[in-house]
């Protein structure tokens, strides 16, 4: 039924594609022709993908929206495999058809420079730094971490990745200008008052839906018109809650998959800035916004599956098809940079930052052996020094008597006493 339904609705819809061309006038612009046939052929791709592709973990609002955006994610690596086969100057060039303002090479807004507070020396605002800083980003990092917030469910695990974005952005302002911000930029605005509020609120998010009640009513089987409303508003809630505990360091295949999921998070964030750096889209653009609504939605299913496959294997046998697709993406996406500008990339980093990196790498490093291998081998050993230990002293207590002489020795002359008294 579900197939038979799948074909009608194509069907409907290439009549109704090709009614629309055949009632006008094909134009003779090649470019607006071949917009237009990639936009119908992607709109066709999406109406069946949305019937037909397998569902996720997640039912609500309804399984057809996520599963649109399965099959979003399957254009958006498509486009990217375009764009990496394509030369430096195509590439940009081509990013015109989607925009015309587009593939002309914009300046980067440093945020450094003067980080003083308080500047005295002007007379007319003083705090003139703090109010050029707050501007259309200062919400979208609020809402950008409350939205990572409900994806990962973790507060230790938004606060790492949190910081150590900060670091990474230290460490490569000698790459990309806007990535130089002053200290309370770095750590008052971001990680205190954006990123904390957001992860804060989100968590408080989490607490309130783990404490919901999910029991679930059909909508005309609620009599009063209130009721109605507020099953209509519940519906984009979750149908049921899973909490994630994502434990790291309870065993080493658990920390190796936070590690990655934490490496993974933080290349794409960097893909963000670079993309538009070498793609020549200023951050304000509708498709660096678009691009961070995709990754809210396929993100969120993407830890899902990736929490179901470490946190119950024997069920969840394979990693699901959103968080490969992700992975993909993300990956593309840093081969795109790494093709149009690898200049960019290989400035060096500077000596202390070389150091920094390094003994931190050396310390996850030494952890990771002592935790899951020394600490382990350690625990075995005095296991086994305690079993032995308790075993000698079980079998010397058995052979004891109590005054110093053996038991075995004393048995004999026991044996003769009750021999002469019978």
């Amino acid at each position: 039924f579900r197939r038979a339904h799948t074909l009608t609705v194509l069907f409907i819809l290439t009549c109704a594609l090709g009614y629309v061309t055949l009632l006008e006038e094909t134009p003779q612009d090649t470019a607006y022709n071949t917009k237009r046939g990639i936009v119908a052929s992607i709109l066709v791709f999406l109406c069946f993908g949305v019937t037909q592709a397998k569902d996720g973990p997640f039912s609500r609002p309804h399984p057809a929206y996520w599963r649109f955006w399965l099959c979003v994610s399957v254009v958006y690596e498509l486009f990217l495999i375009f764009i990496l086969f394509q030369t430096v100057q195509d590439g940009r060039q081509f990013m015109k058809y989607i925009d015309p303002h587009l593939g002309v090479p914009l300046p980067e807004r440093d945020y450094g420079g003067n980080c003083l507070i308080y500047d005295p020396g002007n007379g007319t605002d003083p705090f003139h730094n703090i109010w050029d800083k707050l501007d259309g980003f200062v919400p979208a990092h609020f809402f950008g971490w409350y939205l990572k917030t409900l994806m990962i469910r973790d507060w230790w695990m938004c606060m790492i990745i949190s910081v150590m974005f900060e670091f990474l952005e230290y460490s490569l302002e000698h790459q990309l200008p806007n990535f130089s911000e002053c200290w309370w930029d770095h750590w008052i605005m971001d990680v205190i008052l954006c990123n904390g509020l957001g992860i804060y609120c989100g968590m408080k998010t989490l607490s309130w839906l783990s404490l919901k009640t999910y029991k679930w009513q059909g909508l005309w089987n609620i009599p009063t018109y209130k009721g109605k409303m507020k099953r209509i508003v519940f519906q984009f809630t979750p149908y049921s809650w899973v909490k994630f505990e994502w434990k790291p360091a309870s065993s080493l295949r658990r920390w190796l998959a936070v590690c990655g999921i934490i490496f993974v998070f933080l290349l794409a964030e960097l893909n963000t800035f670079y993309l538009k750096f070498v793609l020549w889209m200023p951050p304000e653009h509708y498709l660096v916004l678009l691009r961070l609504v995709f990754f809210v939605n396929v993100g969120g299913v993407a830890m899902r599956e990736i929490y179901d496959f470490m946190d119950d294997p024997k069920f969840h046998k394979k990693l699901g098809q959103q968080a490969w697709l992700v992975a993909a993406i993300t990956a593309t996406e840093f081969l795109i940079v790494v093709k149009y500008d690898p200049y960019t990339l290989t400035l060096s980093l500077p000596f202390y930052i070389t150091q920094c990196w390094i003994l931190g790498i050396i310390l996850v490093l030494t952890w990771t052996a002592w935790r899951f291998f020394i600490r382990d081998i350690t625990l075995r050993y005095k296991e086994i020094r305690r079993q032995k230990q308790e075993h000698r002293h079980d079998k010397d207590k058995c052979l004891s008597n109590g005054d110093g002489h053996s038991a075995l020795l004393d048995e004999p002359n026991g044996s003769k006493l009750r021999e002469r008294k019978l």
